[in-house]
């Protein structure tokens, strides 16, 4: 019994091309929202969560719909064939909407220039402003007890790539860019509509896609084969990191760019994904062969055929799988209040490119998936998810006292243990959730793993960000490490999901591949 590689790696080309398009989207969605129409961190958290929103019912859905589906091309592919175009399309219609706010900003695009500066000093004047750290200043020559006063010769002196900057400068144009955005509500509400219907066509192909792969994948090698399908996801997301950094889009004199011309690559990188995935992948024959190798080693009883419907879960099940959902919203809540925040965070807090950090974590998950599938078929999932869990507490709370001028390798190392800490997590959790159902049941298991995880990620953006706004943005970090140490205690409680052993026969059992 051996994982076919090739076959994973190009049903992978569905997850590279989601995964692509949510690093862009988590990387600049917000940094949009907050840099551009000047939103508080609070409101663009409610933004964010509009795909998870979706997610709720969508993915279910349509995980459902799909598990019904019986199309030329298979039970997934046609939903990942016209998401995906229309996708495409509309994330270059979100470019031309951005194009229109960025217009009505014209006065500040030159950030730290004293025209700029004094546009802005004069705009804010005497009007109370929160830095990054939760210090409320005015610009004036004065203030009242307890709130900074910055003078209008040091605000003017203050440059690009400084923590003043970052702390008194980056807040005054964000107050700046809120008013136009009052004065002129077309762009944003364009923006959102758009955005609306990017998301809608992503959450139609979402659970399809991931399904795919315990469709043409037997019950004990899905570990691994998440493994390599999560590395695709990674790669697909490095790549997006990597076109951040040469864009400069995490540097702080672009905060006000366009992000057309980076869309656009974003856009290809999908239809290239695309391209190879319908060329390449044969859903319909390999989910045949599949069970039918299945059947030869015994994994199929009987009552678990596909075509026989569901197969009702006992109670130790139940409770089991009502924990690992549980589990899931709980680490989705810390991570997720990470990832969509983590962009403005970076630059306002620990002055860095969030593009260069990000990728240090993406390599090192990369490098982990499968060492990681390989390590839970002999030690079991639930142990390994266990063990990431708590290398990715230890990876937030240190991340808690980090800021601009903490030495670099700490902060990098730490970065580091996040990515191989949430490989650890995620290659296992999903296995776990379907390997409790039946072939038949796959979509509809894979949209319950989804709706648990979409749920958290629909109220984390906004709660972490409400607190940032209350507390000052170094909040993120404590927020995150206390859901993902939540999520330790409710995995002590599963029982169920966990790999089986593998069945050898013949000379296959002296086989230690």
């Amino acid at each position: 019994m051996k994982l076919s590689y090739k076959r994973t790696l190009l049903v992978g080309f569905a997850f590279f091309l989601i995964c692509a398009f949510w690093q862009a989207y988590d990387n600049l969605i917000p940094k949009i929202l907050t840099d551009k129409f000047g939103m508080n961190q609070a409101n663009s958290g409610i933004i964010m969560a509009l795909d998870n929103i979706l997610a709720l019912f969508m993915l279910p859905l349509f995980g459902a719909i799909s598990d019904k589906c019986r199309s030329r091309l298979g039970k997934r592919t046609p939903f990942i064939l016209i998401g995906t175009l229309c996708a495409v399309v509309l994330l270059f219609a979100l470019s031309v909407t951005e194009g229109m706010q960025l217009k009505n900003l014209s006065a500040v695009t030159d950030m730290d220039t004293p025209e700029t500066l004094g546009t802005l000093y004069d705009f804010q004047y005497d009007g109370e402003l929160m830095t990054p750290e939760g210090e409320k200043y005015v610009l004036a020559e004065e203030a009242g007890e307890g709130v900074t006063a910055i003078s209008r010769e040091r605000f003017l002196a203050m440059t690009l790539d400084t923590p003043e900057y970052a702390s008194y400068v980056a807040p005054a144009r964000q107050a700046y860019a809120h008013a136009q955005t009052a004065a002129n509500r077309t762009p944003l509400i364009l923006f959102i509509g758009v955005l609306l219907l990017l998301l809608i066509s992503m959450s139609i192909f979402r659970s399809p896609a991931v399904a795919l792969m315990p469709d043409v994948t037997m019950k004990p090698l899905r570990s691994k084969g998440n493994a390599i399908i999560n590395l695709m996801g990674s790669a697909g997301g490095i790549i997006v990191l990597g076109l951040g950094m040469v864009f400069a889009t995490g540097a702080a004199k672009n905060a006000l760019m366009s992000y057309r011309g980076f869309f656009a690559i974003v856009a290809g990188l999908m239809l290239i994904s695309l391209g190879v995935f319908v060329l390449t992948v044969r859903e319909k024959k390999w989910a045949k062969e599949m069970r039918e190798e299945s059947a030869r080693y015994g994994i199929i009883e009987e009552d678990e055929n596909p075509e026989k419907g569901s197969r009702k879960l006992g109670s130790g099940e139940k409770r089991s799988l009502i924990f690992i959902l549980l589990s899931i919203v709980l680490w989705f809540m810390g991570y997720n209040a990470v990832t969509s925040k983590y962009s403005v965070y970076a630059g306002k807090v620990l002055s860095r490119d969030f593009n260069m950090t990000l990728i240090i974590a993406q390599a090192a998950a990369i490098i982990s998936y499968l060492p990681v599938g390989m390590i839970a078929s002999r030690v079991g999932r639930k142990k390994t998810i266990l063990a990431g869990v708590v290398m990715l507490a230890v990876a937030f709370g240190t991340a808690s006292f980090l800021r601009a001028g903490s030495n670099a390798l700490l902060m990098n190392a730490m970065f580091a243990l996040a990515g191989i800490a949430w490989a650890t997590i995620n290659v296992n959790s999903f296995p776990m959730v379907v390997e409790m159902c039946r072939g038949g049941d796959i979509g509809r298991y894979t949209g319950y793993y989804y709706t648990a995880s979409m749920a958290a990620q629909t109220v984390t953006p906004y709660f972490s960000g409400m607190l940032m706004d209350k507390m000052g943005m170094t909040v993120l970090f404590p927020y995150a490490t206390v859901f993902v140490a939540l999520a330790f205690v409710t995995m002590l409680f599963v029982r169920h999901g966990d790999s089986k052993p593998e069945v050898r026969k013949g000379l296959e059992a002296l086989d230690n591949d």
